[in-house]
């Protein structure tokens, strides 16, 4: 991993002393490091993208998701319609990229970045 080499832009965001979060980007400026540790200290995401997400997570996630549906007597062919709309959602609060980001909530953090 790089650390700072050319073409890229290190920022970091510290918040209250007790959270910090260094961001480096291909790309961008300061600010948009800055910003974008900033949603990470608060939403603190568990991975980037969805791509990331180790499959052994997703079947975990993927089996509580089918058991309670099951449990709630909702038909087989269903149960799977249901799962993988809510696996759909699962990534998205999980995933860097797909979250709304802090600073205006009508974004994706993924949006943000190629705005900026």
């Amino acid at each position: 991993a790089s650390r700072g080499g050319e073409g890229s832009t290190v920022g970091a965001y510290v918040h209250m002393n007790r959270i910090g979060v260094l961001v480096e980007l291909e790309g961008g400026d300061e600010s948009l490091c800055t910003d974008l540790g900033m949603h990470i200290a608060a939403m603190n995401p568990p991975f980037a993208v969805p791509e990331d997400v180790p499959a052994d997570v997703l079947d975990k996630e993927r089996q509580i998701l089918t058991d309670q549906a099951l449990e709630s007597g909702k038909p087989a062919e269903i149960v799977e319609k249901m799962v993988e709309g809510r696996i759909r959602k699962y990534l998205e609060e999980i995933c860097l990229v797909s979250q709304n980001f802090v600073k205006d909530s009508g974004i994706t953090v993924g949006k943000y970045l190629e705005n900026n």
